[in-house]
């Protein structure tokens, strides 16, 4: 229920209160009979509007008192109305949101109070959104603050476990003694701990990149280099390429690419790794990349199942993954967060061309040259 709006008549006579009290019935109408208890009032309550005549007693310029009254925080949403014939201009200056004269109907004076009460109420609703706004914003930046320290903790307190049953893990598996069956499952166990890493680390990374921390440590790769990071991306991605055809096709030269090279490395994992997941045993995986004009064009191509066209526009957001795939492993997406985030942070862009039933294509490009930002990317340790 709405509280009633309060009206402060300050003025010699108190009949002109009363004359309001029965026009503005559903107003709680106050009279006031000098500036000094117009002072006293208004530390009472914050009035929606006050009415300020100039036969007001007071020890002091009325104009004096208005400009008071009117720089106080509590008082903000007040709207304040001069009354009267003559000295009108000292409380003009001092900031009346209305002049009337003292003998104005009290019908001309009721529909003016009706104005500036709605006004009055507008600016306290108003304020009240914006506070409450700002609560909400408090609130969620209070929980974006606990959840990365939380995600922060868990890459930082994980990766060396994992990383140390992951060797263990390799270790066992060497063990010639062993049969080929716990070989398989030693293995399976090396992959899905491997795979843990990586969620964690491209969680901890995206988190990191949607915080505007990103620190590229750009070299210049030439088509060796280029090589090299497509191979250890392999390597990164596990045994598990094992059992799929995979054919790298990439430039004899290519002019000079700016770029972080362990990034690079990372965002050609994850898309090794998301073709993996979505490509059967004996399946073909594609690496190309081609020069175009000031850009240099990566694929990474799967004849696996496809992706559903309405699973196309969100796939690159974190927790967003096609409900079509062929493994029943858990996936955040962060994965191909992680590329999008870091590819654009190249100054590049990153898309994919998928029919279902035909495979999957995942396109980036990378300029030729490329400006950096500041960031600070997880180790990830194999």
């Amino acid at each position: 229920m709405l509280e009633k709006p309060v009206i402060l008549v300050a003025a010699r006579d108190p009949a002109r209160a009363m004359s309001l009290e029965h026009a503005l019935q559903g107003a709680d109408v106050r009279h006031v009979g000098d500036a000094e208890a117009l002072l006293r009032e208004t530390h009472l309550v914050s009035p929606d509007v006050v009415m300020v005549y100039t036969d007001l007693p007071s020890k002091v310029a009325l104009g004096e008192v208005l400009t008071m009254l009117r720089g106080r925080s509590e008082l903000v949403h007040t709207r304040w109305v001069a009354m009267g014939t003559q000295g009108l201009g000292p409380l003009l200056q001092a900031g009346a949101d209305a002049l009337m004269s003292d003998t104005t109907s009290t019908e001309a004076i009721t529909y003016q109070l009706r104005t500036l009460l709605d006004r009055s109420r507008a600016s306290r609703e108003q304020t009240e959104r914006v506070a409450s706004l700002q609560r909400r914003l408090d609130t969620w930046e209070h929980e974006e603050r606990v959840r990365d320290q939380l995600v922060h903790m868990l890459v930082h307190d994980l990766k060396n476990p994992i990383s140390a049953v992951m060797g263990l893990l390799e270790v066992v598996e060497d063990d010639e003694t062993i049969t080929q069956e716990s070989r398989d499952l030693l293995r399976m166990a090396r992959e899905e701990t491997h795979h843990l890493l990586h969620l964690s680390v491209n969680m901890l990374d995206v988190r990191k990149i949607q915080a505007g921390k990103m620190k590229l440590k750009p070299e210049f790769i030439f088509a060796p280099q280029l090589a090299e990071i497509v191979e250890q991306a392999r390597g990164d991605v596990g045994v598990g390429l094992k059992d799929r055809h995979l054919r790298i096709e990439l430039p004899q030269e290519i002019p000079a690419l700016s770029a972080d090279p362990e990034i690079l490395r990372r965002i050609y994992a994850n898309l090794l790794s998301n073709a993996l997941k979505h490509t059967t045993t004996g399946g073909v995986i594609t690496v190309r990349a081609v020069p175009q004009g000031a850009e240099l064009l990566c694929t990474v191509r799967d004849d696996g199942e496809g992706i559903p066209a309405e699973d196309l526009p969100n796939l690159f957001a974190a927790f967003e993954v096609s409900r079509l795939t062929l493994h029943g492993r858990f996936d955040t997406g962060m994965g191909l967060a992680f590329c999008k985030l870091a590819v654009e942070g190249h100054g590049g862009r990153i898309w994919v061309e998928s029919v279902r039933g035909q495979g999957a294509s995942f396109f980036f490009s990378l300029p030729m040259e490329m400006d950096t930002e500041d960031d600070d990317f997880a180790d990830l340790l194999i």
